[in-house]
């Protein structure tokens, strides 16, 4: 079935899907409209069926369009990752993971500053709770939230992080002493580390702390927080913006127990072709946040486990 069918057509196809026109497509490939519209059509002809409902200048797919879509860009997708891979441009581009509330809350606001003081280094950023398996070549570091995977890694605790309850200021000015948090929403992370029974016993309450809301990931968690849903027990790093931007404060700072522990990890391979460019970005990370990194890679580090402050 391929045999017929030219891979500048299914470019024209995945482009014209992509922006829903085809002088879009035609000026993204370098192509004329009518030359888009020509491919297209050769491969409706060789596939038996419309891949467009053609309405003006805008298109949409159609049924069948819309499943070729989904598989013509995921090819395209693993073609772009192994042309990066062979590539001499690979070379200034860094391709990082990351725990997705570090990436959102932390690296993004960031990564202008790194790019401006690293010309021509180009960045792609993923951010999901997967561990990285650097063996697959698809990634040159990956910022963990707990203690990383692999072998031959370098690895670099990035700073201790306090965990305390966060609201707004109308909510603080509720809360005078741990107890009161009882009278309020508590708003649940459920994937992180340390909970509120954690902070509870910290803090010597033996009330089973109530839960009436809980997300998945901290940064929507930080977000309900901050527009008044609850309190959120959360670290001051993740809510920094928030925190210095007013909207959220901790009601019991200097009031009660806060619990410190290292909560992110950067790791990337001790070697391979990118390790240098994986080191200057750890270099950089780890001064933004105020942490010196080892001047030996060999070095040894430890995750610590969560401890009250």
């Amino acid at each position: 079935m391929l045999n017929g069918i030219s891979l500048t057509s299914i470019r024209a196809f995945e482009a014209a899907g992509r922006l829903g026109s085809f002088r879009a497509a035609a000026a993204e490939l370098g192509l004329s409209a009518s030359a888009v519209s020509h491919a297209i059509l050769k491969l409706e002809r060789a596939l038996g069926t419309s891949l467009f409902d053609r309405s003006g200048r805008v298109v949409h797919l159609t049924g069948d369009g819309e499943t070729l879509m989904r598989r013509a860009s995921s090819a395209f997708d693993e073609l772009r990752r192994g042309i990066e891979l062979v590539s001499s441009h690979r070379a200034r581009l860094l391709r990082l993971h990351s725990a997705p509330s570090f990436a959102a809350q932390i690296l993004s606001p960031r990564l202008p500053e790194f790019l401006a003081a690293n010309p021509g280094i180009e960045v792609r950023l993923a951010a999901s709770t997967e561990y990285v398996r650097f063996t697959d070549g698809e990634f040159d570091a990956d910022i963990v939230y707990g203690t990383p995977r692999g072998d031959d890694l370098v690895t670099v605790p990035l700073g201790y992080e306090v965990v305390t309850p966060l609201c707004t200021p109308a909510m603080a000015a509720t809360i005078r002493e741990p107890a009161d948090l009882q009278a309020h929403v508590l708003i649940r992370s459920d994937t992180k580390q340390v909970r509120w029974p954690d902070w509870y016993a910290a803090n010597g309450l033996s009330a089973t702390p109530v839960h009436s809301m809980s997300f998945d990931r901290s940064f929507l968690a930080i977000a309900a927080a901050a527009d008044g849903l609850g309190v959120a027990l959360e670290s001051t790093r993740l809510a920094q913006r928030e925190l210095e931007s007013g909207r959220l404060v901790a009601p019991l700072a200097g009031r009660a127990q806060d619990i410190r522990y290292i909560g992110h990890v950067l790791a990337y391979p001790r070697s391979g072709s990118q390790r240098r460019l994986a080191r200057r970005f750890a270099e950089w990370l780890a001064g933004e946040l105020g942490q010196p990194l080892p001047p030996d890679d060999d070095a040894p580090t430890r995750v610590a486990a969560p401890k009250p402050r």
